[in-house]
C-alpha cells in the first residue's frame, strides 16, 4: 500500500512538472514571437497579400490574440493599420502590387469600405491589384471587386445576394411557457423590445429596416458595379437571381474575369513581376508588412485615437465599453501632455443609460481641455450616439448605423409559470414599494409608473444633449429620434452628423484643430503584452464560460445576449439598438 501511494504521488508531481514546463515553454515562445517582429525585411518585387488568415478589426483590443479559444494561425490587423500599409505600399519600390486571396474576410462593413477606398487610391500609382477566389462571400466580393482583374476557381462561386436582417419574435413562445415580460420604452421605432411584445414585425420597424438596408445596399452595389463596369440594375439582376452561385454565370455576368486554378494564378503573378524560373514569388502579409514600418513614425506631438468598441456597461472590464475602465482611459489622455488632440472612434450599438451618461460627462471635461473629434464605425447608435455628443465634429461612414435616439426597459418575471405549478411567494417589507419588482411578481403598478417616468426623463436628457451638440430644437430631434436607426448617408442629410468620412479624415481634422504640422498617431486602449493577455484569459471561470458563449454566438449576437441576460437593476434602463445586418 505504501508503494502504491508513493507511485500516485510521483505521478501527480510528474503531471504538475510537465504542465508547468509546458506553460513556461509556451510563455517563452510568446515572448520570442513578440520580439521577432522587429527583424521583418521586405524583399524586392514583393506582393502585399490579404489572405483568409487575416481578420480586419476596428480596435486594438479586438486585435489581441485569444490564446485560449482563438485560432493562432489567424492574424488580427486593425483597419487603420491596413489603410496605412496600403498608403505606404503605394510609394514603396519593393511592393509591386497587391493580391487579395480570401473567400471570407472577417470584418465590419465600414472597415471593408475604408480598405476598399485605400485600394482605389493605391491603383492610381499604376501598381496592380489582383484578386483570386474559390467560394467568395458577399462581403469579401465587396472588397475584392475593386481589383483590376478578378480570377475565380474553375468550380468556384460568388455569393452575391443583397442584404437582409432576420428579426426573431418571442411573444408566443413566452406566453406558452409562462415567461412574463414588462416593457417600457420611448420611441415607436425602438424595436429592441419588439421581440418580446409582438409575434411579427411592426410597420414602423419594417419601414426603418427597409430604408436602412436599401441605403446600405445602394452604397455597396454602386461601388461594386462601378468597379466591374456594369450598371447597378445589372448587378441587382444578378443578385436577385443568385447567378453567382453557378461558375459559368460569373464570366457571363462579368462578376469575374477568368476561371483559373490557384497555381495558374501564382504563375500569372510571376509573369507580372517578370520573375525568372529560379526566382521566388515573394508575398508578404499585411500583418508582417505593417510591423516592418510601424516604428517609423515618431513625433512628440501625438493624436490619440480612443476606441469605444462594443456594448456599453457599468463597472470594469475589457470585452466592451465598461464605464469605469473607459473613464480611466479618458482621464489619462486628458492629463497626458504629449497628446494634443483626441479622435473618439465609436463602434457601439449602445447599452446602459447611466454608463453612457458617465462616459459623456468625462468626454465633455476632456473636450474642455483638448480638441475632441468623433469618428463612427459600423455602429454609433443609441448609447453609442449619446457619447458622441461630446465631440466638436462628427465624421460618419456612409454605411454606419447611427441615431436610435430612444430609451427602453425590459423586466422579466415567472409569475405565470410559478402560479401554474403551485409555486407562491409572500413578501415582508419595511416600506410600501420595497418589493416594487420581483422575478416572481413582476413590476408593481406604482413601480411601472415610476419606471415609465424614469425612461421619459432619460429620453429628455438624451434629446437635450443632441439639441445642444447638433444645434436643433427639441421637436427637430424628437422627429429624428423615437428610436429610429439611420444610415450614415441619411444622418448627414438630416444633420445628425457633420461629414461623411473615414477615421483618417477625422484624424486630419483633429490635427488641423490642434495646429499640428507633424504628429504621430497612437491607439488607445493600448495593446497589452502577450503575458498580460494570457493572464487575462485565465482570470476566472466565468470569463472562460463567456468566452465559449461568445465563440459560439459570434461578436454581434454575443453583445445582445450579454445585455439581455444582465438582470442587475442598474442596467434595466437601456439605450441600445439590436440590429445585425447579414452582409
Amino acid at each position: 500500500m505504501k508503494s502504491f501511494f508513493k507511485n500516485v504521488l510521483a505521478n501527480i508531481v510528474a503531471i504538475f512538472l510537465v504542465f508547468f514546463a509546458g506553460f513556461f515553454f509556451f510563455v517563452m515562445m510568446m515572448i520570442i514571437g513578440s520580439i521577432g517582429g522587429d527583424n521583418i525585411k521586405v524583399r524586392d518585387k514583393s506582393i502585399l497579400t490579404l489572405t483568409q488568415n487575416t481578420n480586419i478589426t476596428d480596435s486594438p483590443l479586438e486585435s489581441q490574440p485569444d490564446f485560449l479559444f482563438g485560432d493562432n494561425s489567424v492574424s488580427n490587423v486593425m483597419a487603420y493599420d491596413i489603410v496605412e500599409a496600403i498608403k505606404k505600399a503605394k510609394s514603396d519600390d519593393k511592393i509591386q502590387g497587391i493580391s487579395i486571396e480570401s473567400d471570407f474576410i472577417n470584418a465590419g462593413i465600414t472597415q471593408l469600405s475604408e480598405v476598399r477606398n485605400a485600394l482605389e487610391d493605391f491603383k492610381k500609382s499604376g501598381k496592380f491589384v489582383y484578386a483570386y477566389g474559390n467560394n467568395v462571400s458577399q462581403s469579401s466580393y465587396f472588397l475584392s471587386s475593386v481589383a483590376d482583374q478578378y480570377f475565380l476557381n474553375p468550380v468556384g462561386m460568388v455569393e452575391l445576394k443583397g442584404l437582409s436582417t432576420e428579426v426573431g419574435y418571442l411573444k408566443d413562445f413566452m406566453d406558452k411557457y409562462g415567461i412574463g415580460v414588462q416593457v417600457l420604452r420611448h420611441g415607436k421605432y425602438k424595436s429592441a423590445v419588439e421581440t418580446y411584445m409582438r409575434s411579427s414585425i411592426s410597420e414602423e420597424n419594417k419601414e426603418q429596416l427597409s430604408t436602412l438596408l436599401n441605403d446600405l445596399w445602394g452604397e455597396m452595389s454602386a461601388k461594386m458595379s462601378k468597379s466591374r463596369k456594369m450598371s447597378q440594375n445589372q448587378l441587382n439582376l444578378v443578385a436577385d437571381s443568385l447567378h453567382g452561385m453557378l461558375t459559368e454565370n460569373n464570366i457571363e455576368h462579368r462578376l469575374v474575369d477568368r476561371l483559373i486554378h490557384k497555381s495558374q494564378y501564382d504563375e500569372l503573378l510571376r509573369k507580372k513581376l517578370n520573375l525568372k524560373e529560379k526566382d521566388k514569388l515573394n508575398k508578404i502579409s499585411f500583418a508582417k508588412y505593417t510591423e516592418s514600418f510601424k516604428e517609423e513614425q515618431s513625433s512628440d506631438e501625438e493624436i490619440a485615437v480612443l476606441y469605444a468598441s462594443g456594448a456599453i456597461y457599468n463597472g470594469k472590464g475589457y470585452d466592451g465599453i465598461y464605464a469605469d475602465t473607459f473613464i480611466k482611459e479618458i482621464k489619462e489622455l486628458k492629463d497626458n501632455e504629449d497628446v494634443k488632440a483626441i479622435v473618439l472612434r465609436i463602434n457601439s450599438p449602445g447599452g446602459s443609460a447611466n454608463a453612457s451618461e458617465e462616459i459623456l460627462n468625462e468626454l465633455q471635461l476632456l473636450k474642455a481641455k483638448k480638441p475632441l473629434v468623433i469618428s463612427f464605425g459600423d455602429y454609433a447608435a443609441s448609447g453609442g450616439y449619446y457619447i458622441a455628443m461630446a465631440g466638436e465634429k462628427i465624421y460618419s461612414e456612409p454605411m454606419t448605423l447611427t441615431g436610435s435616439i430612444g430609451v427602453f426597459g425590459v423586466l422579466f418575471n415567472v409569475k405565470d409559470i410559478a402560479n401554474r405549478n403551485g409555486f407562491h411567494t409572500d413578501v415582508v417589507s419595511t416600506n410600501a414599494n420595497a418589493n416594487y419588482y420581483s422575478i416572481f411578481q413582476g413590476l408593481s403598478p406604482h413601480g411601472e409608473k415610476m419606471m415609465s417616468k424614469s425612461i421619459e426623463q432619460t429620453y429628455s436628457t438624451f434629446v437635450n444633449h443632441v439639441m445642444k451638440n447638433r444645434k436643433m430644437t427639441f421637436e427637430q430631434v424628437d422627429n429624428l429620434g423615437g428610436g429610429r436607426v439611420w444610415s450614415g448617408i441619411r444622418a448627414k442629410e438630416n444633420g445628425l452628423v457633420d461629414e461623411l468620412g473615414s477615421l483618417n479624415d477625422a484624424i486630419a481634422y483633429a490635427s488641423k484643430k490642434a495646429g499640428l504640422k507633424k504628429h504621430s498617431v497612437k491607439s488607445y486602449p493600448a495593446e497589452i503584452s502577450y503575458i498580460e493577455q494570457l493572464m487575462k484569459d485565465f482570470q476566472s471561470e466565468e470569463d472562460l464560460e463567456m468566452k465559449l458563449v461568445k465563440k459560439k454566438l459570434g461578436k454581434d449576437h454575443y453583445m445582445l445576449f450579454k445585455t439581455l441576460t444582465n438582470t442587475s437593476a442598474e442596467n434595466r434602463i437601456m439605450m441600445q439598438t439590436p440590429y445585425t445586418i447579414k452582409y
